[in-house]
């Protein structure tokens, strides 16, 4: 069962594009470290798990933008949350694919 979904979307306040997608790769690449569920998408990055576990990954995405250079960070996050279960990435996607 997965108690909670998070689709987060970071935008590192820094002024070149290459710049944008470095501090992005870290996060992602943190994202990636976690051993939970994600799918990357073009817009944001969605994991899957339970929810403090969620909202601590939440909160270290905007402190590596920092830590990579960013004077500040944008962060939008959609968060779907029941501790009965919510529907997962693949229940949501995996007929389209």
């Amino acid at each position: 069962m997965v108690e909670a979904s998070v689709a987060i979307q970071v935008l590192p306040k820094v002024s070149e594009t290459q710049e944008v997608i470095r501090i992005v790769d870290k996060v992602i690449e943190y994202i990636a470290s976690t051993g939970l569920k994600y799918v990357v998408g073009p817009f944001e990055t969605t994991i899957e798990g339970d929810y403090d576990s969620l909202m601590n990954i939440v909160k270290e995405c905007n402190k590596i933008c920092i830590r990579e250079g960013a004077e500040g960070v944008s962060c939008y996050v959609k968060i779907s949350y029941n501790p009965e279960g919510v529907l997962t990435i693949g229940e949501k996607t995996d007929k389209y694919n």
